[in-house]
């Protein structure tokens, strides 16, 4: 598998269904279109197959400049789209397509050498800002995340609103390889499926074209809420897990994708452990160090926290926890 290249886009992308991508763009596909300021901006989409919310969004933006100049040129890749062909975030056999970049602790692999062909070209390039588009599967926010906290990153992040997430682990993000060569975002669009979100997206990458430069003072401080992410928490492989039968060893509540982004006080169930001599999850943090206990206890079989925080990206998706993670853990932060 190798990467193609085209400095054109065919009629039927405009538009076509994401289901039916695949049959137009079967192959890992980056397109270079011109523009008046010379710097392109980088759009990816679809890293995840059922997060359709990017694709919709550039779509948008592809048919609105159609037939006039683009104020910047565009370069955009369209992602995983075998895997939106079923709906679904990948293929068995397939990787994360978010964690394949320059930076990954995935085993080289033909999508591996592809990111990595991607950021030389785009670095050749002289990408002038970048933007990976995302949808949640809980019930999450509008949100901006950056691995950098750096005043243009913050910028960039702020014209999508004024909650930015600040990270450093998973490794292999496609923001966080294209943090070293431009300022770079990750747009989290709430769930796949809703108007606003592809509205708001089309609205973000339509002003960032715009965008002569970017900013070097910094966001005032009322204008941003900036969290940290400290932890990142699975479900451990050898763990069964239900939202509904009571059989599993670790029975998760119904209502947790609720408390996304809520501070939360210790004590707070998630669930309902079987075997209470048996930690079933493992939160790891930016350093890659286990630090479940800090954060969880057991108590009367209760999966409970042990401090308060903020959780964010919990879903009622088993085959996304299985796939990503239960959710990661958040602290807020000031500039």
């Amino acid at each position: 598998m190798s990467l193609k290249q085209l400095y054109s886009i065919p009629k039927e992308l405009l538009s076509i269904d994401v289901a039916s991508l695949h049959t137009l763009v079967p192959e890992p596909t980056l397109f270079h279109l011109p523009g008046k300021h010379k710097r392109p901006l980088f759009i990816s989409v679809l890293l995840h197959g059922n997060e359709t919310t990017g694709f919709l969004a550039l779509q948008k933006l592809l048919i609105k400049y159609d037939q006039q100049e683009l104020p910047r040129a565009l370069s955009f890749y369209l992602g995983n789209t075998e895997a939106a062909s079923q709906g679904l975030r990948r293929l068995e056999q397939q990787p994360d397509f978010n964690r394949i970049w320059p930076g990954t602790e995935t085993p080289p692999n033909s999508e591996t050498a592809i990111a990595q062909v991607i950021v030389t070209i785009m670095a050749e390039k002289k990408v002038f800002a970048s933007i990976d588009v995302h949808n949640n599967t809980g019930l999450n926010p509008h949100y901006a995340c950056i691995t950098k906290l750096d005043d243009q990153f913050l910028q960039l992040a702020n014209l999508f609103g004024r909650l930015v997430v600040y990270f450093t682990r998973p490794k292999g993000v496609q923001c966080g390889a294209f943090a070293e060569l431009c300022p770079a975002v990750t747009l989290e669009c709430g769930k796949p499926g809703h108007p606003h979100g592809v509205d708001h997206a089309f609205n973000y990458l339509n002003s960032c074209l715009h965008l002569s430069s970017l900013a070097n003072h910094t966001v005032p401080q009322q204008d941003i809420d900036i969290y940290h992410t400290v932890a990142q928490v699975k479900i451990n492989p050898d763990i069964t897990f239900s939202f509904d039968n009571s059989s599993a060893d670790l029975l998760l509540d119904k209502s947790i994708e609720k408390i996304n982004f809520t501070e939360i006080a210790k004590g707070t169930s998630l669930g309902y452990v079987l075997d209470q001599t048996n930690m079933p999850i493992s939160a790891i943090n930016e350093k890659g160090e286990w630090v479940t206990n800090k954060f969880f206890t057991i108590n009367n079989n209760h999966l409970q926290l042990k401090t308060n925080t903020m959780p964010s990206m919990l879903t009622l998706d088993e085959k996304v926890i299985k796939q990503d993670c239960l959710c990661y853990l958040m602290e807020k932060i000031k500039l």
